[in-house]
């Protein structure tokens, strides 16, 4: 590693600072981190690990081990690669210390020790609030639910965790000091990247260009191989697209940076890729970190060659006066039972089945959460009801005997594709927000020392975007219920207006995704569903037809929501963000899909009326686009 800042030296660093990413979540390719080391030249090595869900996890493995409470795989990984890492002089940042990273950095040392190897690590503290919680509420913090504004005081609620999402600048103390290893617990994802490029490129904290062009870089490679053609709408379009290579962040001292892989590996880094990535789980383009507020809609995207995108420049904006806070609080137990129904009749077969299971269970009434969702098919349908309740032996056996007492006075065919005795545990998240000034971060060295982080440089932007969760004045409520024999039509907010034929010409109705790529996840209790085009007349096609209404009539599950609908013309991208769609999250919801990961390719299936010069354009191509 060469120009590399000495520790508590200036920063002197010229080339670019090559930023290798080894998981994207707590369970991904444990074989990663030795792909990256081995796999080609790279200065930083990072990991990402957690996630809202993954603290609720960890909290619970901590029960079991109070001295856990983090990722384990990590030092799986660590066995491979650490004498590896320091021979050639690269830093390990990652998130893996989830609710205690000085336990993780403990066991580190000791299996470094054990293997004859003396590496420097550090953690980062400051991010775990649980056992300031009344202390901060004292003092005026209320820590109200961003998505319901309740306070929680008096909500009855009991927080098992509590992290606010640190920046970068406690990574960047801890390398400053001479740190091998940086053990992080909750810091905010991209922070893996700006806190290594902060330090290596001497940068100061107000320094916002940079800071959102390395924001951003740390938000395309946080999910591992979702930025090398992972979960990627035109998979097919991708020669190898099985074992995809990890990503790298090819870090400049101006913010830009080059988004590639290692030569030789699965996947493909492209424009569309990356775009692909860039849309996962974002709201407004305006996108807040704990230490800038990087301008999406101001990225620019070039192919630079095979496997290398160039990103930026990124306009970057004061950080945010206050950072999201995740709590999460035990919900009580769940249950499901899943029937199939095949053959004839299969409405009829539903109907006896909810009728039986209504008369079994007691329904609604017996439980705290009575839900019974209905999955079409081709030949076969599918009956799941999930119960929720605080009763752990109402929600196990007491539902699993209801519905296994009546199996044999049901429909036709009944077999059951799932059921159990046994009630599973559930938690909640809650988020909030906490003046930042109240969560300073801290690098912790070996010997106990405590260096306090830079602060970030906040600045309330002349129009401060919404915080993250909370429904902004621009999303479009839903329609209005009509009274019983009105009829909606042109101009009414609960239906579409009429496309105009004559601004993109004669139209043939096809497959949305025919022509766009899509990506979705979570928020929290919301969902982001992100799409993009390949070409300049695809998008203007695009921004004019999907509108909110049109949303809502293609994914029926919206029409009751707010939805916000925003546009990044440089990515050729639109985005919507559906507030409440899952609840009260990942752990809570009763959904096949609490992450919302199958929307935007539900929504790619959806026919749409696609002008006939595009599927043309489409059609004349003999190669597949190659900016997807």
């Amino acid at each position: 590693m060469s120009d590399v800042p000495t520790a508590g030296g200036p920063a002197t660093r010229r080339e670019p600072l090559r930023i290798a990413n080894c998981s994207g979540y707590y369970g991904d390719r444990l074989s990663a981190a030795r792909e990256m080391v081995e796999g080609g030249p790279i200065d930083v090595l990072t990991g990402d690990y957690l996630a809202e869900l993954t603290m609720l996890l960890l909290w619970k493995a901590r029960q079991r081990d109070p001295d856990g409470g983090y990722a384990v795989s990590f030092l799986a990984q660590m066995r491979d690669v650490l004498g590896t890492c320091l021979d050639r002089g690269i830093k390990i940042v990652v998130n893996a210390g989830g609710l205690n990273p000085a336990g993780l950095a403990g066991k580190l040392r000791e299996l470094a020790a054990a293997g004859g190897l003396h590496p420097s690590v550090a953690h980062v503290e400051g991010d775990d609030l649980l056992g300031r919680l009344p202390e901060l509420q004292a003092a005026g913090h209320d820590f109200a639910h961003l998505g319901t504004g309740r306070s929680l005081a008096g909500s009855g609620v009991e927080p098992v965790t509590a992290n606010a999402y640190l920046g970068g600048w406690g990574i960047a103390e801890a390398l400053r000091a001479g740190a091998d290893v940086v053990i992080c617990g909750r810091v905010t994802d991209a922070s893996l990247v700006v806190g290594p490029a902060a330090w290596a490129f001497g940068w100061a904290p107000d320094d916002w260009d940079r800071l959102a062009g390395a924001v951003t870089a740390g938000h395309i490679i946080e999910c591992g191989t979702q930025a090398t053609g992972g979960n990627y709408s035109f998979f097919t379009e991708i020669p190898d697209p099985v074992h995809p290579g990890f990503p790298i962040a090819e870090m400049h001292a101006d913010g830009s940076s080059v988004i590639t892989k290692h030569a030789g590996t699965g996947g493909a880094v492209s424009v569309g890729t990356v775009t692909a990535q860039l849309l996962y789980e974002i709201g407004h383009p305006a996108y807040l970190n704990a230490d800038v507020v990087a301008r999406f809609d101001t990225v620019t995207l070039r192919q630079q060659g095979p496997d290398r995108v160039a990103v930026g420049p990124v306009t970057g904006e004061p950080a945010p006066a206050t950072l999201k806070v995740c709590l999460n609080h035990r919900g009580g137990y769940r249950n499901a039972a899943t029937f199939v129904l095949t053959g004839l009749d299969r409405d009829a077969k539903a109907d006896f089945a909810e009728a039986t299971l209504l008369d079994a269970t007691g329904g609604p009434a017996g439980f705290a959460t009575y839900d019974l969702r209905r999955e079409h098919g081709t030949t076969t349908d599918r009956l799941t009801l999930t119960v929720k309740d605080p009763d752990r032996e109402k929600a196990g056996r007491g539902f699993f005997s209801a519905v296994a007492g009546s199996a044999l006075a049901g429909y036709p065919g009944l077999y059951l594709e799932h059921a159990s005795a046994r009630a599973t545990e559930y938690g909640v998240y809650w988020p909030a927000l906490l003046d930042a000034a109240q969560a300073p971060a801290y690098a912790v060295l070996a010997d106990g020392t405590r260096l306090a982080a830079p602060r970030p440089a906040t600045a309330e932007p002349a129009a401060p975007p919404a915080a993250p969760g909370a429904p902004r004045a621009d999303a479009v409520p839903p329609p209005p219920v009509l009274p019983p024999g009105a009829e909606a039509g042109p101009g009414r907010p609960d239906r579409p207006e009429p496309v105009a034929g004559t601004r993109h010409g004669r139209t043939v109705r096809l497959p949305l995704g025919l022509l766009v790529g899509a990506r979705s996840g979570d928020k929290g209790g919301d969902a982001n569903v992100g799409l993009w085009t390949g070409d300049d007349e695809t998008y203007a096609w695009l921004r004019d037809h999907l509108d909110v209404p049109r949303l809502r009539a293609l994914l029926p599950e919206t029409a009751k929501l707010p939805v916000s609908r925003y546009e990044l013309p440089n990515l050729r991208a639109l985005n919507f963000v559906v507030h409440g769609l899952l609840g009260d999250g990942v752990a809570a919801s009763t959904g096949a899909d609490p992450q919302a990961k199958a929307l935007g390719e539900r929504l790619r299936g959806c026919l749409a009326d696609i002008p006939e010069k595009l599927v043309d354009l489409l059609q004349s191509q003999n190669t597949p686009l190659p900016i997807r």
